[in-house]
């Protein structure tokens, strides 16, 4: 997770607080990193004239990156181009990512597109308490075992789950992460979501690619709130159980 594009909410009185960030992968075979110009994007409507990057862009064959002020980046490799927003408790009507994806595929309708993911983040920070996100995957989610004591330190861990939908396929990974505060490194929790969504293998033509993709990412805010749901209420909280975490929900009061 690009923790320089997330707001970093850590509350000073030592609250546990969350950042979010949620991106669109896009992939086709054709695309190219120098297709992403700052240029190309405000000429063609991709993304306003108004907006402003908040570092100098990187654009070579390998790799694009463009990172703005209002949280919005794009990144693009070989096949593939990312479009990321960081969310810092914008509500959903403020987010603009998944219009820049919208007028991304509008511009490039002969695109042989390949695969459609969407990847929602949260990471929830612990300032108080260093311990407590590794002994919440090592001790919550993988339970007890000779395993864990191996070595001189206690063992670091991350968790990789893999669900089925009847709209895509869905993966979790839990894992621990550090950030930045100040001078001081906090660790936390992250929460890393994909909806991996497929083009159907036999749609050979660009225009009903194109449709399939549009249509996948119009589930973005169906996809956004069972992701966040899920880690309420299945990781977090789940029932009430004493060795929970966090607090009974991390959106109070937000609504999609």
């Amino acid at each position: 997770m690009a923790i320089s594009n997330v707001a970093s909410i850590i509350d000073p009185s030592g609250k546990i607080e969350f950042i979010e960030e949620i991106s669109v992968v896009i992939v086709a075979q054709d695309l190219t990193p120098t297709m992403m110009s700052l240029d190309f994007l405000k000429f063609s409507g991709i993304v306003s004239k108004e907006w402003e990057l908040s570092q100098q862009p990187v654009l070579n064959p390998n790799l694009a990156q463009l990172n703005f002020t209002n949280g919005v980046s794009i990144n693009a490799q070989p096949r593939s181009v990312t479009i990321s927003e960081s969310l810092s408790n914008k509500p959903a009507e403020n987010l603009v990512f998944h219009t820049v994806a919208s007028k991304y595929i509008e511009k490039l309708p002969y695109a042989e597109y390949m695969a459609f993911g969407l990847n929602p983040k949260i990471l929830l920070p612990f300032p108080n308490s260093p311990s407590s996100a590794r002994e919440y995957i090592t001790g919550t989610l993988l339970g007890s075992g000779s395993w864990k004591r191996i070595g001189t330190v206690p063992v670091q861990a991350g968790v990789n789950l893999l669900y089925h939908l009847d709209r895509c396929q869905m993966s979790i990974s839990v894992s621990e992460a550090q950030l930045r505060k100040s001078s001081e490194q906090v660790t936390a929790i992250l929460f890393s979501g994909n909806f991996n969504y497929s083009i159907n293998p036999d749609s050979n033509s660009s225009e009903t690619r194109m449709t399939q993709v549009a249509n996948f990412l119009n589930n973005w805010k169906t996809d956004l709130e069972e992701f966040r749901e899920i880690i309420n209420q299945k990781f977090l909280d789940d029932g009430g159980r004493s060795d929970s975490i966090g607090e009974s929900s991390l959106f109070p009061g937000q609504t999609l």
